[in-house]
């Protein structure tokens, strides 16, 4: 009877340890009905990479990290086993991309799948990469507007500087002068606009006379039309006819006649020819005098004597 309970006891001592070792395993993500297989990954860092970490692929957890240790080549590199309870296959050119799994900064291994048509078997060494941390992602993020707000401190400053070597007192002066020199030219403006808006205040009539006279014009324009276009008809005619015209020829034979003109009038200057004698030298001029004083005298003895010169016969 003592040994059928202690049977009894044995076994229920078995069967409790089996359960707590089941259970604890399950609940660290171990099936041991299951039967797993593993693969390895080599990494120069795993940024926080710790045993049980899980193993996804597309987000479905499919493993966990079962392991990590030293390369045997004393390299420093980190060897991590993969352990996979699917029977999901995997290609062989499959990449184990260590990422942050949650804000915390939570690590976990995702399974990028390959295309491979050769399926990758237990014991096989992955390719691998890391994702970069959250503090590299904000520097990467946050490095180019420090740059630039280093660079719009700069350039205030040399703003600044500039301003403060402009405003001394001298130009302080000269701003305030200038100030007022703007504002008396808006006043004058104003003035000046005042008075526009007064003369033609004065000058609406007259403005308005006008207005009337430039409409009288242009409908006489228009009521002339037929005759505008006729000028104009005859002007384009002309000056076509002109620009038919040897203008050209008819220039040159004016030059030349001018020319010939220019020859004669210097040889009359110069005395050459009866014409330039007659110019130049007044001998001709003299003896023509003297002789019409001459035949003014015989006209006058012939006026008074004038039986002296003509005979009368009677028969």
């Amino acid at each position: 009877m003592n040994t059928k309970r202690t049977y009894i006891v044995a076994l229920s001592f078995l069967v409790a340890l089996f359960v707590f070792i089941w259970g604890f395993n399950f609940l660290k993500g171990n099936d041991v009905f299951v039967k797993e297989r593993a693969f390895y990954a080599i990494y120069n860092n795993v940024n926080g990479l710790i045993k049980s970490n899980p193993v996804v692929i597309n987000g479905m957890r499919v493993g966990q990290v079962s392991d990590l240790y030293f390369h045997p080549d004393a390299s420093g590199r980190i060897i991590a086993v993969l352990s996979m309870r699917s029977n999901f296959p995997l290609p062989d050119n499959t990449m184990a991309r260590i990422f942050s799994s949650d804000l915390m900064g939570s690590k976990a291994i995702e399974l990028r799948l390959g295309n491979s048509s050769v399926n990758a078997k237990s014991g096989d060494t992955l390719a691998t990469a890391v994702e970069s941390s959250l503090m590299d992602e904000v520097n990467a993020q946050v490095a180019p507007i420090k740059m630039k707000a280093e660079g719009l401190i700069s350039s205030l400053d040399s703003l600044v500087t500039i301003v403060q070597s402009v405003l001394n007192e001298e130009s302080k002066e000269n701003l305030i002068q200038s100030l007022q020199n703007i504002s008396l030219t808006f006043k004058n403006l104003q003035n000046t606009t005042s008075n526009l808006d007064t003369l033609v205040t004065d000058e609406r009539k007259r403005i308005t006379g006008i207005l009337r006279n430039v409409e009288l014009i242009t409908h006489n324009f228009e009521k002339n039309s037929d005759e505008l276009n006729r000028i104009m008809k005859n002007t384009s005619t002309f000056t076509d006819s002109l620009a038919k015209t040897d203008i050209a020829g008819t220039l040159r034979k004016a030059d030349k006649s001018l020319t010939e003109l220019t020859l004669i009038l210097e040889k009359l200057k110069n005395g050459e020819g009866t014409a330039g004698m007659l110019l130049q030298n007044d001998t001709l001029y003299f003896e023509l005098q003297k002789s019409a004083a001459e035949l003014n005298k015989l006209l006058e003895d012939v006026r008074l004597n004038p039986k002296k010169y003509v005979k009368i016969s009677v028969f």
